[in-house]
């Protein structure tokens, strides 16, 4: 995918992703908290806000009434199935105008400098602004800006059987950013991991 000729800078909207099912931690990861801090879905939604022209959560359809996701604007899910990927073409579809801030719900050492360098960085032209994993060296896709020219191409990408954003972004003209905060993206999908990055945040040795 080539850069897209641009007359203005799409709006930024966003997205948090919580339409998992946290099969791994046995429990709803959007409601984990740390300490005596906000479920990871608030404080998801309170990082990503100053941002955007408006932020949305992403459900499954079975998931719109739940307490904690009723509080916010939601972009359901039109394929449960396919994972995060879902929730970005249901986004997508519903502001096709838009430029999309993407961002997993369950990243609890994730800093607001790491989101503003993100957003600093962020050329409309590509695809996609995203980080580097500071693990494998390959896009994070889940906590990135989708440009709205990906959508088509990510369409059909879907269509040809394919739903990881991952491989998409890696075949894709994604600006790839090194992480500020190579902790900033970890996530947590195991109690194993909580208890771990909860450690961590009690300590105070993330960056």
């Amino acid at each position: 995918m080539s850069a897209a000729p641009l007359t203005r800078v799409p709006t930024l909207y966003g997205l948090v992703l919580a339409g998992g099912r946290s099969t791994r931690m046995g429990r709803d990861k959007a409601a984990l908290a740390y300490g005596d801090g906000p479920p990871q879905l608030e404080r998801a939604m309170a990082l990503i806000a100053p941002h955007v022209q408006q932020a949305y959560v992403s459900v499954r359809a079975d998931q719109r009434a739940d307490p904690l996701r009723a509080r916010f604007a939601q972009v359901t899910d039109g394929h449960a199935a396919l994972g995060p990927i879902a929730g970005i073409l249901a986004a997508q579809a519903r502001h096709p105008e838009a430029a999309w801030l993407v961002l997993a719900c369950d990243l609890p050492l994730l800093d607001a400098a790491t989101l503003e360098h993100l957003l600093r960085a962020r050329d409309p032209r590509r695809a996609a602004t995203a980080y580097r994993s500071s693990h494998d060296g390959l896009p994070e896709p889940l906590c990135a800006v989708w440009e709205p020219h990906t959508h088509q191409p990510l369409t059909e990408y879907v269509a040809a059987g394919r739903d990881c954003p991952r491989k998409f972004l890696i075949n894709a003209d994604t600006l790839l950013l090194d992480e500020p905060n190579p902790q900033a993206l970890d996530n947590v999908n195991t109690p194993r991991d909580h208890a771990s990055v909860s450690g961590v945040l009690r300590r105070g040795e993330h960056h």
